[in-house]
């Protein structure tokens, strides 16, 4: 009698184990990542501007009734007392776009139908005395957060992007001979 059991619970636990394991299996998706982050340039001078293109694409299957994102400056960046720069502007398919001197944070127009963007951008500009040179960057992150389904589901994730921050290249000093 006690055999009979074990084995019951060695193919229920078996089975249990399988369904699980194919639970967790998920399927290759051609949906797009529902945000993409972009620089205008990857490295970039004291004294320029920088352009962050932020751009939210629905990859569910109903309306998107409620988009907010985020952006900060990673722990690096802040953590650099050398870098000097400042979020100036905030423009795009949104409701709300506000920036102060190191964040910003967006609301999309919604809704936003399945497979549709929105795109926003957010420019800032590299102090004349800022530091320069190797591994110097200024990165961000953003944390997006969607809302679908008549507001019963929900999704959220962190994207990164940065910028390196070069020295201008300094001229030549003429040869006399």
């Amino acid at each position: 009698m006690r055999s009979h059991s074990l084995r019951r619970f060695g193919l229920s636990a078996v089975l249990a184990l399988a369904a699980g394991l194919s639970g967790m299996v998920q399927p290759a998706s051609a949906a797009p990542a529902p945000m993409t982050l972009t620089v205008d340039k990857a490295s970039a001078t004291p004294g320029s501007t920088v352009t962050i293109t932020l751009t939210f694409t629905n990859d569910q299957t109903t309306n998107t009734q409620f988009v907010y994102q985020s952006l900060q400056p990673t722990w690096n960046t802040s953590q650099d007392p050398g870098l000097k720069y400042a979020l100036k502007t905030c423009t795009g398919d949104t409701v709300q776009c506000d920036v102060t001197p190191t964040t910003g944070t967006l609301r999309y127009n919604v809704p936003v139908v399945p497979g549709a963007s929105r795109t926003a951008k957010i420019t800032y500009q590299i102090a004349p005395d800022s530091a320069c040179g190797p591994s110097r960057r200024i990165d961000f992150y953003s944390y997006l957060y969607y809302e679908y389904q008549g507001g019963q589901a929900k999704k959220d994730g962190i994207y990164q992007t940065g910028t390196d921050i070069t020295c201008p290249a300094t001229p030549k000093a003429a040869s006399h001979t």
